[in-house]
């Protein structure tokens, strides 16, 4: 519209219009004329009105560019506040959900808070249910009876069973069972099930059992755990008071094993397995086995595996001569372990050995009891070389073996290298019956002694084995003989010792006169290290004769320093001499140092077997 009205001009066009118009009509027409004067008169109104729709169009066209313009701003508005909105929304979530943390944390503080400001809850024993729902338990002594909460199931309590009360003293679950307590030892089984215990000093009090005992075998010596609060035997422990100092097994050793003690091992069988394999004859002759053996003698040389023998071979008997299988107990006590500082606690313990022994024994099963190192627990009493409270454990060793309780099938063996320090009433017959000395060996024993420990399965040396016609039983004993000559020579090179007697006499021992089954066993072994050392340096294989003489002096050798006693006497007693009183020891060293000379000490006598 504004382009056409910009080209044309207004009146002319509507002049021009009309003059278009008269020129196709006739002139004469007057009423033609008047209807264009008319229609004249149309458009100028039409055009005066046209000219005011420009104007209101261009105020419309002004209004519309200002509400599009506003209508921009509200959008630019609107989606900040959008955004704005967004924002908001995304920030109350974030609240929303720091909200509930704090929610759950404060009712967690609630919750502890509580659980700090809540009374203490109380333990206490269960002891019987009764008919009206409520149960009697015990708590610090006191029995209680008490109500259960609901949802408890009651019918699941057990007789010592530890339950948990509240402020109010009802039930409100079960606890676990108390794992700590004393250690008691069950001295007799009473009815209602209940026990009468002994604990430290040998208190004695009667407890209850608790139901996880009623079902296990309970017998007199066995540990129990005590619940001192309720007085309840909770658990069987097991028995590691005194079994820690024995070893309850059956020894593999058999008199075999054992060389150069054949006189010996026969008089511990006629002694020992006789009575037993026997009985009827002994029964016959009106006769009663020994109670007891000591072996005694140097170190070294047997007595252990003696005793260990002793209860392999009675029970291999038994069992051949009445068909059936037949177990034996070794009871290993080892002494001076066995001792305990506090007053009653030694003679207590033996008197569990004892115990423990009569359990095992039966009339097919031998228990055999081994004092290791005896001395030291029966020693002399009133000797005053100790603390005399050996009193009181020989009057309780001499009380079991002679009590009215008569130990049948149990068999007491000592061991000792001081016998002389031994009680004498421990000695005497009807105790300590039989009396066997296991002396050094000589060169027979010593012979026999070397093919426990050389036998066939060791390598031998190819030159050695071919020079005797490559029999391997002819070159080890030759080995064995060469090696027995060697070690008992009585060359200046072999002497030990010069003792001096109270009279003035003097004598010269040799090292063969301090030889020891120990001692052959260790020679044996050094020897069979050596043959493995040079196999490793030269590839060269197998035992030789060499080894066993070098061995022999290194042995010796290792020895010279060994009797290096302040009391020439006491060492005397413990290597096996026996005879007059010596009063100086002198060592004769063949490395060509200075004599050590040993002066004596006074002392109190002992007494010789």
């Amino acid at each position: 519209m504004e382009e056409f009205y910009r080209n044309d001009d207004k009146k002319g066009f509507v002049h021009n219009t009309m003059k278009k118009l008269s020129s196709h009509l006739p002139k004469s027409d007057i009423a033609m004329q008047h209807r264009l004067l008319q229609f004249e008169q149309e458009v100028k109104e039409l055009y005066s009105q046209v000219k005011f729709l420009e104007g209101e169009s261009d105020e419309l066209i002004q209004k519309l560019e200002r509400n599009l313009h506003e209508f921009e701003i509200l959008r630019r508005k609107y989606y900040r506040v959008k955004e704005q909105q967004n924002e908001s929304r995304r920030k109350n979530e974030r609240l929303a959900s720091k909200l509930q943390e704090l929610k759950t944390l404060i009712q967690e503080k609630q919750e502890e808070i509580d659980n700090l400001c809540a009374p203490p809850n109380t333990y206490a024993t269960f002891i019987a249910c009764n008919p009206d729902g409520t149960v009697d338990v015990d708590s610090d002594g006191r029995r209680l009876r008490v109500n259960v909460r609901p949802g408890v199931e009651v019918s699941q309590f057990t007789v010592g069973q530890q339950l948990l009360l509240n402020d109010s003293f009802n039930v409100i679950a079960a606890a676990e069972q108390e794992i700590k307590g004393e250690v008691v030892q069950i001295k007799e089984l009473l009815e209602q099930n209940r026990a009468i215990v002994t604990g430290r000093a040998d208190e004695e009090k009667v407890v209850g059992l608790a139901e996880e005992l009623h079902h296990v075998p309970l017998s007199i010596g066995d540990n129990v755990l005590l619940n001192p609060r309720s007085q309840y035997a909770v658990e069987k422990l097991p028995k590691t008071h005194v079994e820690e100092l024995m070893l309850e097994e059956i020894p593999d050793v058999t008199y075999q094993d054992i060389g150069g003690l054949d006189a010996q091992i026969e008089q511990i069988r006629d002694a020992i397995e006789l009575p037993y394999l026997y009985p009827n004859e002994f029964k016959a002759y009106k006769l009663t086995p020994p109670k007891g053996v000591l072996l005694y003698g140097p170190p070294g040389c047997g007595k252990t595996m003696i005793a260990k023998a002793i209860a392999h071979n009675l029970a291999q008997k038994m069992e051949e001569k009445s068909g059936t299988p037949t177990k034996s107990y070794f009871l290993n006590v080892k002494g001076p372990e066995l001792l305990n500082k506090y007053v009653g606690e030694t003679e207590h313990k033996l008197r569990q050995v004892f115990r423990r022994a009569k359990e095992k024994a039966s009339d097919d099963t031998p228990v055999v009891i081994f004092f290791d190192e005896m001395d030291a627990l029966f020693r002399l009493r009133g000797s005053g070389i100790s603390s005399d409270m050996e009193a009181t454990v020989v009057a309780q060793f001499l009380s079991e073996i002679d009590g009215v309780e008569s130990l049948r099938n149990v068999i007491i063996i000592g061991a000792s290298n001081r016998q002389d320090l031994i009680d004498p009433a421990v000695l005497r017959p009807g105790r300590l019956d039989v009396k066997i000395k296991i002396d050094r060996p000589d060169k027979d024993a010593a012979k026999h002694i070397f093919s426990k420990y050389l036998i066939p399965e060791i390598p031998i040396d190819a030159e050695a084995f071919k020079a005797h016609q490559n029999d391997i039983g002819a070159t080890i004993q030759a080995f064995i003989d060469e090696t027995i000559e060697f070690m008992f020579q009585t060359t200046e090179e072999h002497k030990f010792l010069e003792v001096t007697y109270t009279q003035g006499s003097k004598e010269i021992y040799y090292f063969k006169d301090f030889a020891s089954g120990a001692m052959i066993e260790h020679i044996v072994r050094r020897a069979k290290k050596y043959a493995l050392k040079r196999f490793l340096a030269t590839n060269l294989w197998g035992l030789r004769l060499e080894d066993l003489l070098t061995a022999v002096k290194d042995e010796f050798k290792e020895n010279e320093e060994l009797p290096n006693t302040t009391n020439p006497d006491d060492w005397a007693k413990i290597a096996g001499r026996k005879g007059e009183k010596i009063i100086n020891v002198r060592v004769l060293k063949n490395s060509g140092a200075e004599d050590a000379e040993k002066r004596i000490e006074t002392i109190v006598a002992g007494q010789y077997l």
